[in-house]
Formats: structure tokens, sequence, C-alpha cells
């Protein structure tokens, strides 16, 4: 110790400490390094030990982004459940839908996407969160609620309403309306799925949405619900990471987290095929 304290001093320009005194006094000089260590230590052991919660995926970001629009109704409790468990784990929601999530992902943008329409690539990892049904809402009176399920000519005639976004990502066109050739009557957009829900009850037109998010109209009798096809079409919701992140144990948490709030308050859903 005694060398380091002179070569600190060598450094400095000046004496540190007093000799030959009996506990140790300090110089002015030494006072005020003492006062500097003081401030600074805490400071070092805070980022110590924020550093090793990273390292061991206590702590990190999540900076997601939704591509589904009904997907809030389950994921703002699903966040607050997770803020209870990972105090140290900084997370927001980009807002708008108006830009490619998956894509920002690869780039380090992003760290989390929900999406039901994974592309390819080698960087990212999709961890299922659940399957579900996209069916087809029609008002009551509608000539379509007789039918068992829908074939895909039956919307050559009709007004079809969407969220405002590309079509490729549209459960009803990818899987159901493209490969049939089909196209339906005229496309009408809506930002708001009640405001979709009330077009379709009123007869201005019919919507895809998942079953899940319908349960509550079905449930008041507002509107009624077909399969799309004798089968249906069953999407699977997914957490979209980056393939070096995904058994970060915080993202993990995440994960399990969201697919736990949604099966124990959304109906309809089933687990998804891994």
């Amino acid at each position: 110790l005694s060398h380091q304290l002179k070569d600190l001093e060598t450094r400095l320009g000046c004496a540190l400490f007093i000799r030959k005194t009996r506990p140790v006094r300090f110089t002015t000089a030494g006072q005020r390094l003492l006062r500097l260590a003081d401030d600074v230590l805490p400071l070092v052991h805070g980022a110590e030990q924020d550093l090793a919660r990273l390292a061991g995926g206590e702590a990190g970001r999540i900076f997601m982004a939704i591509e589904c629009h009904s997907c809030f109704e389950w994921l703002l409790p699903a966040i607050d459940r997770y803020r209870e468990a990972w105090h140290d784990v900084e997370l927001d929601i980009a807002s708008g839908f108006h830009f490619a999530p998956l894509p920002a992902l690869a780039r380090g943008d992003l760290d989390l996407v929900i999406t039901a329409d994974p592309i390819d690539d080698p960087g990212l990892a999709y961890l299922p969160l659940f399957s579900y049904e996209a069916q087809l809402a029609v008002a009551r009176d509608h000539p379509l609620a007789a039918r068992e399920w829908i074939e895909p000519e039956d919307l050559t005639g009709e007004t079809l309403i969407s969220y405002p976004v590309d079509r490729e990502r549209l459960d009803i066109f990818k899987k159901f309306l493209d490969p049939a050739g089909v196209e339906p009557a005229r496309v009408r957009n809506a930002e708001l799925t009640t405001m979709m829900v009330q077009l379709v009850a009123s007869g201005r037109g019919v919507v895809c949405l998942p079953n899940w998010a319908l349960h509550e109209y079905l449930q008041r009798d507002y509107v009624v619900a077909r399969s799309l096809g004798e089968e249906g079409i069953w999407p699977t919701l997914h957490a979209a990471v980056r393939r070096d992140q995904q058994d970060a144990p915080f993202i993990r948490g995440f994960v399990e987290v969201a697919r736990q709030t949604c099966f124990d308050n959304l109906v309809g859903i089933v687990t998804a095929d891994l």
C-alpha cells in the first residue's frame, strides 16, 4: 500500500498524508481525494452490480413493437405483471404500426416484436405464444350468418373492413382469399376494433378478427362469427427476438408471463405447436 501511495503522490506532485503520524493524518490534497472516493466508490459498486445483473440476464432492455392491433387487450396486463417481477428491465413499446418491425428487430433497433407473420431471417427466433382462430364477423341479419362456415367466393360481393396495414399481413387475404384468387367488392379501413365491429353490426361490411377479440361482442349478441373454411384458419402469434438473446432470462421471463397472461384472460386460444 505504501508503494501505491508513493506512486500516486509522484503522479499528482503533492503529498497526500503526513508521515509518521498515528493514526494517519491526511493533507488537504489527501482529504480531497477521500471526499472524491466517498462519491465515486458507491457509483462504481452500483455499476458492478448492474453489470453482474446484465451478465446474469436479470436486467436488460425490451423495446418492443406489435404487429397486432388487437393485442393491447392482453399486452398491457402482461407488462404490468412482468414489471412486478423484473424491476431492473427497461421496457417500452414503439408507437405506431407504420414501419417494418421485424427488419428493425434484426438491426437491433427493437428487442421484441409480437407478430403472426414470421419472416425467414437466420438472426431471428420466434417463440410461440398461442394459436387462435381467425373468424369472420357479420351482422346478425346478414345472409352469411346462416352459413356453417364461409367459403372464399362468399366474399366477392362484400365490403371487407380491415386494419390499415398491408394486405399480405392480414390473415383473411394471406391464408384465405389470395390462395383462392378471390377479391372482395371493396376494402374499407378502420383503426379501432370497436369501430370495426360497430360497422359490421350496422350492416356496413364484414370483418376478420381473432376469435378472442370477438368473444365479448358474441357474448353481447352484437354480431355473428363464422369459421373461414370448414376447418377454420388458425394462425400462431409469436414473440420474435434476436437469436442471440432468445435464452436471456429476462427475455424468457417476458415470454412466459405474456403466455400465461393470455391463457388466463383470452377465450378460444390454444397452445401453439412448437
